[in-house]
């Protein structure tokens, strides 16, 4: 029996010989000495290997039947395997006001966000998603900054040193719950691993969190210092991934899959040309809300419908960070964030009693960072007429940065079982283009 390669790519057949295959097949396939086929999925290749008796012009015309009904059968098979897009990919753009280029938190110049995310075998399932603010020395160039507290439950890192000093002096983590000491280790690791920080002695390490006990088997404390240390260093500018991934891996949403979330505005130049960015780790409940759609009340899945016999835990948490361009000091920067509150509320979230809702926000604007040896500081930040544009401009990022860790997650299996499904996109989809 002799063996016959063939191998598609972008849809073209192409004749292979060197490669090797060797497997008996009982009975005939098909007619004419065809005695099987063999299909190979490498990469974004398929290799097809065919087994004849003889190979003549009849059969390489069946053969040539065969592969171009396979192209479209795995055409189609890819057609249906919709690829997860953010609500605006979708072709919903939400607010006002323009994206950057990735409509991500690194449109903001300098900022990099970098994801360790740990699945292993049944019941690990979490993760770290650093941020960091600017490509120069963090420590000596501490960056202004200021938290908000929507609700309390929650157990963010270095936030009085942030309230009183109104800077950051470190690249921004979050990870889970139980995680948080680790993430200190990690960041303070890393600051001290830095040139010139030899003689430190104080590093305020601004963790944040929320619980992904459901998914996660958080009570073995699985994230290492370690790998706060390589999410960091893995930080990068450009696209950030979105959904089950970094700290986002285990969360949950409104009863659905959860992640990591992000989106950013630009103020035209009339007001500033400024740009702001948002990064969510969504772990929330409420009465789920998408661009003014009562989408929980549809799918009759929110945190108060113990009437017919379903509840979903409103309780979790949700961190933002929010970072911009615009010269902003810290009193302002406080103003700003309570505006991602509000960003919140548009998805329909409550801030419940066992919710960690918290906002850190960071301005960094090159000539405001805060000289660690100066002995004076002089800076022009924006009078408070001006923040009125900024305040819109977080509100609409921070509420699709939000609904953006829903539509990129994915159905989620993980600790004790726990299976959390994620957003049903499509019936989504349709509620907003029949929302009239």
């Amino acid at each position: 029996m002799q063996i016959y390669h063939f191998f598609v790519k972008d849809s073209i057949i192409r004749p292979k010989f060197d490669m090797k295959t060797s497997m008996s097949v009982p009975g005939s396939v098909s007619g004419g000495g065809l005695q099987g086929i063999l299909v190979v999925h490498l990469g974004n290749n398929y290799y097809f290997c065919f087994m004849c008796d003889d190979i003549n012009n009849k059969m390489m015309k069946t053969i040539r039947y065969l592969l171009q009904v396979a192209i479209m059968l795995l055409s189609l098979g890819a057609m249906a395997q919709q690829p997860h897009k953010t609500l605006r990919q979708w072709g919903f753009p939400t607010g006002v006001f323009s994206t950057g280029h990735y409509n991500a938190i690194t449109d903001v110049p300098g900022v990099t966000v970098g994801h360790v995310t740990l699945i292993q075998g049944d019941d690990v399932r979490t993760g770290v998603t650093a941020i960091v603010p600017h490509q120069g020395d963090i420590f000596d160039k501490k960056v202004p900054a200021a938290i908000y507290v929507g609700n309390g439950f929650g157990k963010l890192a270095g936030v009085t040193q942030v309230q009183e000093l109104g800077n950051i002096e470190t690249p921004v983590v979050l990870t889970n719950t139980l995680s948080v000491a680790a993430g200190i280790e990690g960041v303070v690791r890393y600051t001290l691993m830095q040139p010139g920080h030899e003689g430190v002695r104080s590093v305020n390490a601004v963790v944040g969190e929320t619980n992904d006990g459901r998914l996660n088997d958080i009570c073995g404390m699985h994230v290492t210092s370690q790998m706060v240390i390589d999410a960091i260093n893995q930080a990068h500018g450009g696209p950030v991934e979105q959904g089950n991934v970094g700290a986002g891996t285990g969360t949950i949403c409104f009863g659905f899959k959860g992640g990591i979330g992000t989106s950013s505005r630009v103020l035209p130049s009339s007001l500033g040309g400024y740009t702001v960015g948002v990064l969510a780790q969504t772990n929330y409940g409420g009465i789920l809300e998408i661009d003014g759609v009562q989408v929980g009340q549809k799918l009759k899945k929110h945190d108060f419908i113990e009437h017919i016999g379903r509840t979903e835990n409103v309780d979790g948490s949700c961190m933002m960070v929010v970072i911009t361009d615009a010269p902003l000091d810290s009193r302002n920067l406080e103003r700003l964030a309570k505006r991602a509150m509000l960003g919140l509320a548009k998805t329909g979230g409550i801030a419940s009693n066992g919710s960690g809702d918290y906002v850190i926000a960071m301005s960094v604007a090159p000539d405001n960072l805060i000289d660690a040896n100066a002995k004076t500081i002089t800076s022009t930040v924006l009078a408070n007429g001006e923040m009125s544009s900024l305040f819109a401009a977080t509100i609409e990022a921070t509420a699709e940065a939000l609904w953006n860790s829903l539509f990129m997650a994915e159905t989620m299996t993980g600790h004790n079982g726990n299976r959390v499904e994620a957003l049903p996109v499509e019936q989504v989809l349709d509620m907003l283009r029949n929302r009239n």
